[in-house]
């Protein structure tokens, strides 16, 4: 028998929803339902004109985010780049990441590997820049 688990997005709980921040995001993380032992992998949805509501990094991590649908900016550390669906981009170690969707919103993947309390949240980032 093969060894695959299929697991339908719809049917992850929403994290930003059930910990207040619905009205800025969606954010489904899929690792548990889908038995996951060394891979992350989490679903955003960024509404239009918002931005995450905190920041992150990690100490040991890469990170990989596909842009799906929509766009608009991600600040990494001090810097700010654009953007839009079909760019990939690549965040290594270190580097504190957050997005801010555009008029049309912003829906991505992240894949990154699993490491047990390697992240690290971030309060107030997108506040600095402003």
């Amino acid at each position: 028998m093969t060894d695959y688990t299929k697991v339908s997005l719809r049917d992850v709980e929403d994290q930003a929803a059930k910990h207040g921040f619905g009205d800025r995001q969606e954010a489904r993380f899929p690792r548990d339902a889908l038995g996951l032992e060394a891979s992350g992998v989490g679903h955003l949805r960024v509404k239009p004109g918002q931005r995450q509501p905190f920041a992150h990094r990690h100490h040991e991590a890469e990170e990989l985010h596909v842009i799906l649908e929509g766009s608009g900016r991600m600040r990494l550390d001090d810097e700010i780049v654009d953007v839009r669906a079909d760019d990939v981009i690549r965040v290594g170690p270190g580097v504190t990441r957050a997005f801010e969707a555009g008029p049309d919103g912003l829906e991505y993947v992240v894949f990154s590997p699993r490491h047990e309390g390697d992240a690290e949240v971030v309060q107030g980032f997108w506040e600095e820049e402003d």
